[in-house]
């Protein structure tokens, strides 16, 4: 605070609600009888921590201290995602219902943010908790899609047990389900499965739509934005940025937005002082500009920073592009057609621990270099004279197996490892929950490194992140090991690595990016700056890459045997929405099979015991299925009764006034969404929440 107030600004800075002496101490509720329904910790929800500051910030303008419209927002962590939800909101608020309304002061003057610096911020809070690895960067919309993601489990224990001990006051499991922090925890500590439980569906649903910046309404450009994250930094990665960058860029080219990348941040940051000296000065830039007309506007450009090892070292940079695919011009491609194994007690456990980032991890750990059993491997050749600079997110396209049907996880680390092969440094980190099996594609968390003459790139493949196989350890792992994990067999793998040399570089060993293998989710765009590169489905990928002989590709790639027994699976619900006079659902069905046998399909209202909808018929239809390895759109006719739940209407009601009475016309709203079981086949197949995304007839 003191830098900015050395600049000649006022500031403010709020405790949230839960915390300290804002109901977070006995002392406190104890003193403050409202501490109890409204002063739990809401998470940065955006109608209420969120709103709080925007309400400050009013009284402050009624009392005559602050302009209206030179208003910024800034912090890091948790300051980070407050700052990006109201730069999302700019000059509205979000009411409790999650309505928006202009944002005025209490005495009704208009308000508007003039520029946000967020620092370390998450965009899609459940995400970066959770994560499934759909969030890909060379995408327009990175929204969460697929299965419930895998606990980041240092992470979640570590911030958990540190808000409680702030102090913290969270409600009681299952009494607050907008704010229901221990409910969540009790149910990711649980274990699988967890698709089709409706604990997984309202916990994504509410930390998605409430605690979220991402999510905000997006009909507008939000305010200008400096967003900083850590290459390093493995609870919010420099993703979280890139995610809400793709789209902003896309929706609103003009709009101001830059994003600043190095080695700082949450654990493993490394935070070198020329790099967070260099990130303050941008952020004064800024700052002065929109809130002063100081100087000349800033560019909306992208600036990173390598990670170095020993920290003593100086980081290399800055690089500044224009945009975020700029800054890896090139790409190295290696290929393992090999069939491995990860196998579910595999890896070694030392290496997980020396990785683990909470509570103390560190960027410079150099655990053995030696293979890990139980893993499946990619591992390039020696680095050339000169080496190469990997800059951004590895790009994994592999063909996955296994048994069972629940969703296990694929752990992924890209590793530096020694010329002599005695050593190894993390560079890239992910974590991937396998929808279905056959040919997927995902990416790792983005990073800046340098690979020396002779080092060699390892991508390794885990049953978890971490240093111990028990579920239930409470900071020893990265990912919490799945519950049930089994066997996956890993074959034809591609691993992409984007690097900042140009096409050509190191005797041609640097490609031209190759074209963008888009993963299998509906209406799927590529972000702007690609479009030069372009893209493919993966079907179009294993053709090219694993023809046969006839020019066509075999069941699984490259097998070009008739199938004497073909696999014929069941289609699967994905997503489904309400709009005029019909229901539109999203029907997958999974790349492992050859095709899916058509079925009757219907929804059914199930939500809990005494809300509207249940046993509610919602549509049915027969002969439904989707081409293998295809999510396809699916149009149901409504019937009455649910249409009668999620239209809004009007209803007369006789009120009485001074012995009068008189006819007054109420809306009355429907639902928004509604949570439904699936019968496919005349049996159940799971739930999903049937939402209204337009007026209902």
């Amino acid at each position: 605070m003191q830098h900015w107030l050395n600049k000649g600004y006022a500031v403010f800075s709020q405790t949230n609600r839960g915390f300290h002496e804002s109901c977070g101490t006995d002392n406190a509720k104890a003193a403050d009888p409202i501490c109890a329904t409204k002063g739990f910790v809401r998470l940065d929800d955006t109608r209420y921590e969120v709103h709080d500051a925007q309400y400050f910030a009013g009284v402050l303008v009624d009392e005559d201290l602050v302009q209206p419209t030179k208003i910024a927002a800034t912090g890091g962590s948790y300051g980070g995602g407050m700052s990006m939800a109201l730069a999302a909101l700019k000059d509205r608020i979000m009411q409790p219902d999650g309505s928006y309304v202009d944002w005025t002061s209490p005495e009704g003057t208009p308000m508007s943010l003039a520029v946000a610096l967020p620092d370390i911020p998450w965009t899609d809070l459940a995400y970066s908790l959770v994560p499934n690895g759909s969030n890909i960067d060379y995408i327009k919309d990175a929204s969460y899609y697929g299965p419930f993601g895998v606990m980041k489990q240092s992470y979640v224990n570590g911030l958990y047990l540190s808000g409680l001990g702030a102090p913290g006051y969270y409600t009681p499991a299952g009494e607050q389900p907008e704010a229901d922090l221990a409910g969540w925890k009790a149910f990711m500590d649980a274990g699988e499965p967890y698709e089709g439980k409706a604990g997984a569906t309202q916990m994504l649903d509410e930390v998605t739509q409430h605690h979220s910046s991402y999510y905000i309404d997006h009909s507008q450009a939000p305010a200008p934005l400096l967003i900083s994250s850590g290459f390093t930094d493995d609870l919010f990665p420099a993703n979280e940025a890139t995610r809400y960058y793709n789209r902003t860029r896309a929706q609103y080219p003009n709009s101001p937005i830059g994003l600043y990348f190095g080695s700082f941040g949450h654990m493993r940051g490394q935070n070198g002082s020329e790099v967070t000296s260099a990130r303050a000065a941008v952020q004064d830039e800024w700052m002065d500009y929109y809130m002063k007309g100081a100087g000349s506007q800033p560019a909306s450009n992208v600036t990173t920073w390598t990670q170095v090892c020993p920290n003593t070292e100086t980081d290399g940079g800055p690089y500044v592009t224009s945009n975020w695919v700029q800054q890896s011009p090139g790409e190295i491609v290696i290929n393992d057609d090999a069939s491995q194994t990860i196998q579910p007690n595999g890896g070694d456990r030392a290496a997980g621990a020396a990785f683990n980032p909470a509570p103390s991890g560190v960027a410079c750990a150099t655990p053995s270099g030696a293979v890990e059993a139980g893993t499946a491997d990619v591992e390039s050749d020696a680095a050339p004279a000169g080496g190469y600079t990997v800059m951004g997110s590895p790009t994994v396209i592999a063909k996955f197996t296994y048994s069972g049907d629940n969703p296990p996880q694929v752990a992924a680390r890209l590793v530096d490892v020694t010329a002599d092969g005695s050593k190894k440094t993390l560079v890239n980190r992910g974590v991937w929950r396998l929808n279905g099996t056959g040919f997927q594609v995902f990416q790792l968390n983005p990073n800046g490194w340098h690979v020396d003459e002779g080092h060699k790139l390892r991508l390794e493949l885990l049953p978890f992140d971490g240093g111990n196989a028990n579920p239930s350890a409470v900071l020893s792992n990265f990912s919490r090991p799945t519950t049930g994990e089994p066997a996956i067999t890993v074959e034809d793998a591609q691993l992409r690595v984007p690097v900042r040399e140009s096409p050509g570089a190191l005797n041609g060993l640097v490609k031209a990016p190759a074209k963008r293998v888009m993963p299998g989710r509906p209406s799927v765009e590529l972000a702007p700056g690609n479009e030069s590169i372009g893209s493919q489905s993966i079907a179009e990928f294993v053709s090219e890459t694993f023809p046969c002989p006839d020019g066509t590709s075999g069941p699984g790639g490259g097998d070009c045997t008739p199938n004497p027994n073909p696999v014929i699976g069941k289609i699967k619900v994905v997503k489904a929405t309400v709009k005029g006079k019909v229901l539109t659902a999203r029907v997958s069905c999974a790349g492992s099979n050859d095709s899916c046998a058509d079925a009757k399909v219907s929804f059914k209202g199930a939500p809990k015991k005494g809300k509207k909808g249940k046993g509610v018929v919602l549509a049915t239809k027969g002969n439904v299925t989707a081409p293998a390895g295809k999510t396809v759109a699916v149009k149901f006719k409504l019937t009455a009764k649910a249409r009668k739940l999620f239209k809004d209407s009007k209803k007369r009601k006789v009120v009485r006034k001074r012995g009068k009475k008189r006819i007054k016309v109420v809306k009355v709203k429907g639902l928004k969404s509604l949570r439904t079981q699936v019968l496919i086949g005349g049996k159940k197949s799971g739930f999903v929440t049937v939402k209204r995304n337009g007026k209902v007839k």
